[in-house]
């Protein structure tokens, strides 16, 4: 998720009541809700460096404690206030814990078992950046400023800690996750009981999009995807799949996925296509592309590797990008 929303989700855990277990609560809480995204320090080494690293071990249920203490000890050097340590170290769990199950929602995901596994755990149910998050959120900052203007003007001093918006924000965002899950389930519900080219589906899955009644279906076959459009209000419509076909287990596609970048992404991407044609580079090589389905197309790349290959199967280029445009 992104870091306005960590930001935000810490801000109302402070003021719903956990602040008042520590002095300097609210800054405990604020920097534990962001501290696992430390490793965005890695986009420093390049794209790849970032795919290797980000949501690594910091995002991790082994280093959660550590990350939660971490934040109670910056907040103290740098504020220069005592704080209760163990109790500072409490709130500091739940901030951090917002940030991994945020984290689950969207389509990126996290790998909690690090570093006894790689795997990659996520929900699909949000996109990485949700305005419908940020108008809850937004509605619990906006409101208590209100009620303290409307108090000033009729003369009422009462001091407002917008406690009660607080906690009305975290139980609607827990609300509009819940309502995501359902919506995605009645998604992959649709897609999985259609055939595409005469074909049941190997597995199916439904990304998110800002609209929740708008999401993306995707239809595994044994050779091809198909990729539905879904609008959850309008219908369903099978004809409006578009389906990529596979490329082949070619020596040029086995020759770019021993690249290191392909290497890097086999361990993140979960709905891989792999498509070769021609390179627009060389009159004698071979483009070959993996796309995560989840982040774009082959038309419209986001997350994917691209390699050159030559006739003789050497690779000549090869890269990950995470918006299309070969990095610099």
């Amino acid at each position: 998720m992104d870091n306005l929303t960590h930001s935000l989700v810490g801000l109302f855990l402070a003021r719903a009541g956990l602040k008042k277990v520590t002095p300097q609560g609210t800054a405990i809480l604020v920097l534990a809700a962001n501290i696992p995204d430390i490793d965005a320090v890695s986009l420093l080494g390049g794209a790849g460096t970032y795919l290797r690293w980000h949501r690594h071990l910091t995002h991790s249920l082994i280093l959660l404690p550590f990350m939660a203490l971490l934040a109670v000890v910056l907040v103290r050097l740098a504020g220069g206030k005592p704080v209760k340590w163990l109790a500072g170290w409490g709130i500091a769990l739940a901030g951090v814990a917002s940030h991994l199950i945020l984290d689950l929602t969207n389509i990126y995901g996290v790998r909690l078992l690090m570093p006894f596994s790689g795997r990659w755990f996520h929900w699909d149910i949000t996109p990485v950046i949700d305005g419908w998050i940020w108008g809850i959120l937004a509605l619990a900052i906006i409101a208590p400023a209100l009620g303290r203007l409307v108090s000033a003007e009729i003369g009422d001093n009462r001091k407002t800690t917008g406690a009660g918006w607080a906690a009305v924000a975290l139980v609607l965002l827990f609300s509009y996750d819940a309502m995501r899950g359902i919506l995605r389930d009645q998604v992959v519900s649709q897609v999985e009981a259609h055939h595409y080219l005469g074909l049941a589906p190997r597995r199916v899955g439904a990304f998110p999009t800002g609209n929740p009644f708008v999401w993306t279906g995707v239809a595994e076959l044994s050779s091809a995807y198909a990729v539905i459009p879904t609008n959850l209000v309008a219908g369903f419509h099978v004809n409006d799949a578009e389906i990529l076909y596979k490329s082949e287990q070619t020596p040029e596609v086995n020759a770019a996925m021993n690249s290191e970048p392909f290497r890097r992404f086999l361990e993140f991407v979960q709905w891989g296509l792999w498509v070769s044609d021609p390179s627009p580079d060389s009159e004698l090589g071979t483009r070959v592309t993996l796309a995560d389905l989840r982040f774009g197309t082959p038309r419209a790349l986001g997350f994917a590797s691209v390699a050159t290959v030559d006739r003789n199967g050497k690779v000549m280029d090869s890269y990950f990008t995470m918006s299309g445009m070969r990095p610099r």
